[in-house]
């Protein structure tokens, strides 16, 4: 199971530790069975266990970040304001904190195709511009197969990570690396962000609140300054702003890399 990461010593949530494991007694305990880590599905076996496990421990450390940093700057943040107009910081906070600590032991990642979509898409790409290797500067290519889904109706606490996932996607420590930019980059190129997007979809995670009200980069722009009160239960938004505030904070420090975004081309 991909486990919570803890917080740089002296930091303030650094206090607050999230129980990985239980104490047994005979007494009431209000923490025991309290799972906090995300469960992997036995069909992952010991290579894409691992592999998977990484990305989703990168995955709470962006969320984790992405909470910190609105705790310590609030709306004085620019990163902030940009992503979330004057919308209450509180509500993103707490979708933030769930995919650190909430309980998550009725959720399942797995690497199989119960439903046949990692199957029903080629694992290629679709370029339409350059080469591979020129087009990382720009990173435009269209990845027309599926990384992964989730299974709804099927089974609501699960998500089914295909192959390609593990085959094409970046890992945390590349942000702003290789051309990559905030805005400019496909939202998915880092497997953490992939992952907020695919534990947004969850009910143990969203609590059938969190959507997608914007489509894309500029939409997630237009919604802050329209209407906040969505921006912070926007799932595009939440993942912008986390990826944004990693960047500005940690990848390159006081830098960042937001970019530009880059509209598609018009068929």
């Amino acid at each position: 199971m991909a486990s919570p990461v803890t917080t740089d010593k002296g930091t303030p949530t650094s206090l607050i530790a999230v129980p990985t494991e239980t104490p047994k007694s005979g007494s009431y305990e209000w923490s025991e069975g309290w799972d906090a880590s995300f469960p992997v599905h036995p069909s992952c076996n010991s290579t894409l266990r691992a592999q998977l496990t990484e990305a989703l421990d990168d995955a709470v450390q962006l969320a984790q970040h992405a909470r910190n940093h609105l705790l310590r700057f609030g709306s004085k943040s620019e990163t902030v304001q940009r992503y979330f107009g004057n919308g209450t910081t509180a509500e993103a906070i707490g979708w933030f904190d769930r995919i650190v600590a909430a309980d998550k032991g009725v959720m399942t990642f797995r690497c199989d195709d119960p439903d046949q979509n990692c199957a029903s898409k080629p694992s290629t790409y679709l370029d339409k511009n350059t080469s591979y290797c020129r087009n990382m500067r720009r990173l435009t290519k269209e990845i027309i197969a599926w990384g992964g889904h989730y299974r709804g109706k099927n089974a609501t606490e699960e998500t089914v990570i295909c192959p390609l996932s593990f085959q094409v996607r970046r890992p945390l420590s590349s942000v702003c690396n290789l051309g990559h930019t905030v805005a400019g980059s496909p939202l998915n190129t880092i497997w953490a962000v992939d992952l907020l997007h695919r534990m947004f979809h969850v009910p143990t995670i969203n609590e059938n609140v969190v959507d997608h009200f914007a489509d894309d980069y500029n939409g997630v722009l237009a919604l802050a300054k329209k209407d906040p009160s969505k921006s912070v239960r926007d799932s595009n938004a939440l993942q912008y702003f986390a990826l944004d505030a990693w960047a500005y904070d940690v990848a390159a420090p006081g830098v960042g890399c937001t970019g530009k975004f880059l509209a598609k081309d018009k068929a």
